[in-house]
């Protein structure tokens, strides 16, 4: 097991390298001057000179590259053109609320998915599994900012049970930070449910057509003793797969989800950095959601060698 973890963890390496690179090459040989995009318009060639140096792209490429390179390994993710401020203290200041955000949607949608998809199995082809598909198609068909604004319109303007935007923080209570996620992680987590339960689903129909299955039923054995101890079990490779994409997703959802709800998180940040053209944001950004999707699919590698040991690849 320890071997196939330490495996797994060099395994990572090359893909932050090319991650690394790409990012550095992606703003550098894009089209367009970033320097005349930032400066503006009215811009004189002073002006653009002074924001080459400030960039250091009036360096050769390579030196550009090294440089980041060497920054990067310490930790640096240079600093902001517009508010002077570290890439690194400004990610900080925004990263709770995509946590809190990320976190909680994860949890209400794999704590619901799950169980609607193990009865959808369980009662094929009835009037619950019927509703579950139903479900699933439409969280697939509705976009998030549309699921988003519906959210908004009957329970925060009709209804007036939750905030319409903004974002609390657990600080200022536990209440307050509750109910200023509620909306946001549902409306994110639409899709991300539906994806789940119907994987679920259909994993553990085809568990459920396995002679053990058959024969665990006809020794006696409890529904849900079946239905969770051995059919869900076995089913659990696919689903743990298929929420380790979705976390990758979420991470992408949560730039549309907080500019609805007005959440200033990373998403936020992203939306900002781009429409200003604060490339060191930017790409801090990416390098940052990069790890992230990275740190992810490792951990969801890992948990397969402990839901089925024959894994070791």
């Amino acid at each position: 097991m320890t071997a196939y973890i330490i495996r797994r963890l060099f395994a990572t390496l090359p893909v932050m390298a090319v991650v690394t690179v790409f990012v550095f090459f992606l703003l550098r040989l894009a089209p367009g001057d970033p320097a005349a995009i930032i400066a503006g318009d009215d811009a004189t060639a002073a002006d653009l000179e002074a924001v080459r140096i400030k960039l250091g792209l009036h360096l050769p490429i390579y030196e550009q590259f090294g440089l980041w390179i060497w920054r990067l390994a310490q930790g640096d993710l240079g600093v902001s053109i517009f508010s002077d401020l570290p890439v690194t203290r400004l990610i900080a200041q925004r990263v709770e609320p995509t946590l809190a955000l990320t976190l909680s949607t994860l949890f209400v949608a794999v704590s619901l998915a799950i169980p609607v998809g193990v009865i959808a199995a369980w009662q094929a082809r009835r009037l619950a599994d019927r509703a579950v598909m139903v479900f699933a198609v439409l969280g697939f068909a509705i976009p998030g900012f549309l699921a988003a604004y519906i959210l908004i319109w009957i329970f925060a303007v009709k209804l007036q049970l939750l905030p319409v935007q903004g974002y609390r923080p657990i600080g200022e209570g536990f209440w307050p930070f509750v109910e200023g996620l509620i909306l946001p992680s549902i409306a994110l987590g639409v899709t991300y449910m539906a994806l789940i339960a119907r994987i679920t689903r259909a994993s553990m129909l085809e568990v459920l057509s396995q002679d053990y299955i058959r024969t665990a039923n006809s020794k006696g054995l409890a529904t849900k003793r079946v239905l969770l101890l051995h059919a869900l079990k076995n089913a659990a490779v696919p689903i743990v797969t298929v929420i380790g994409i979705g976390i990758a997703l979420l991470i992408s959802g949560v730039v549309i989800t907080e500019t609805v709800f007005n959440i200033p998180g990373l998403g936020r940040l992203t939306v900002d950095a781009v429409l200003k053209h604060d490339y060191p944001i930017v790409q801090g950004l990416i390098m940052v959601f990069a790890a992230a999707k990275v740190l992810v699919n490792l951990m969801i590698d890992i948990s397969y060698a402990f839901l089925d040991p024959r894994i070791r690849y």
